[in-house]
């Protein structure tokens, strides 16, 4: 089988925009290179219309792609996505292109029940294709592109069109098609939260540490952040956060007491050790008065009435899911069912105001939600 065809100039760009403008339905893929730099970006588009597959090289230089902009946000035009959340973040981020007329096989999936949602195991169920999923962690920035990325690229969206008559069949005789159309709706909106504030905000585990442990953990962040910048590697590829977090609560004074803790291997010690006793200084030489403090959400006073009804609730969206055959993360989410715990809408009116709900859950799931909710 021939290779896909790959798009470097900004004129076949232009022809190929024109020609995905003419078909009802394409979908579409991406790769990315977040496991090997400091800033992901998309280093590869893919494109199948039901006559072909290509791929556009967004990486080449001077390359335009403002030409896919009107059809990836005409409605009128379905886009089928799998896991699309991150690449719809991606595509704005990037190049400020957004998708319109979604449609995601691995969210249909789970709302089909399938107990493996990822694409190499969906394709391997329904036609038996089989993914090479050593290319899921390539360097997908690395020119040229071996034959064998780029025939996995174009896997990724030549089997969609035909996954999609599936499995939009079973959604239509499960009646859980408008269930999906509401969630890509939604999920189109997706974009990625501005990095602003301290870095240790970002980090978890950070509210369980005091002012001082928090000024370390920051100057730890920030001098990670700067190394990985330089070197272009991921943050993780520097030093994970689980060893920044104990290194801030513990605050070794040397070498030695660096190593004694969990991640942090005598390699490690010999590279960075330095520079990690230098941050732990920084934190430590901060003025009490310039400390910072983990920011709290307002402290809900607890509700035990409201923890009998999250309990009454998980109960009855075990059975819920378990009768319509669903992840009960799926069907609901725990923050749905707490919110709805606390304020306890007792009619139909009051839940639909309460706007905790999605419609197709209101409509699915509102009766039995009522109906725990008065146990």
């Amino acid at each position: 089988m021939s290779l896909a065809p790959i798009l470097t100039d900004s004129q076949a760009v232009a022809a190929f925009s024109a020609e995905l403008q003419q078909f009802p339905v394409i979908a579409v893929d991406l790769e990315a290179d977040s496991m090997h730099c400091y800033q992901e970006k998309v280093c590869l588009l893919q494109f199948s219309t039901p006559e072909r597959t290509l791929l556009i090289d967004p990486l080449a230089e001077e390359i335009d792609l403002s030409p896919l902009k009107p059809v990836l946000a005409n409605p009128q035009i379905r886009k089928i996505f799998h896991a699309a959340d991150y690449d719809i973040r991606c595509l704005a981020r990037d190049f400020g292109i957004e998708i319109n007329g979604l449609f995601d096989t691995m969210i249909t999936c789970q709302f089909l029940g399938e107990e493996k949602v990822g694409l190499a195991d969906v394709l391997h169920k329904y036609f038996g294709v089989e993914l090479d999923k050593q290319y899921q962690r390539a360097d997908w920035s690395e020119r040229p592109l071996s034959e064998g990325m780029i025939r996995y690229a174009a896997a990724d969206t030549a089997h969609l069109h035909k996954l999609v008559a599936l499995l939009e069949d079973q959604l239509l005789k499960k009646g859980r098609l408008d269930w999906v159309l509401e969630e890509f709706s939604l999920l189109e909106k997706a974009r990625f939260a501005p990095n602003d504030g301290p870095l240790f905000l970002r980090c978890k585990g950070a509210g369980r540490l005091n002012p001082r442990q928090l000024a370390v953990l920051e100057e730890l962040l920030q001098w990670r952040d700067s190394e990985a910048r330089r070197r272009d590697r991921p943050l993780y590829k520097v030093i994970g956060n689980k060893p920044l977090l104990a290194i801030a609560t513990i605050r070794p004074q040397g070498r030695q007491g660096l190593l004694g803790i969990e991640g942090v291997s005598p390699r490690l010690v010999d590279r960075f050790g330095s520079a990690l006793l230098k941050a732990i200084r920084r934190g430590e030489q901060l003025p009490e008065d310039q400390l910072p403090i983990f920011p709290r959400g307002e402290r809900r006073s607890k509700d035990p009435e409201a923890e009998k009804r999250m309990l009454l609730l998980k109960e009855w969206r075990k059975e819920a899911a378990a009768d319509l055959g669903l992840d009960p993360g799926v069907l609901i989410n725990n923050a749905a069912l707490e919110e709805l715990s606390r304020c306890r809408p007792k009619t139909p009116e009051e839940l639909s105001a309460s706007g905790i709900l999605k419609n197709w859950q209101f409509e699915v799931l509102g009766g039995g939600i009522l109906a725990a909710l008065q146990r």
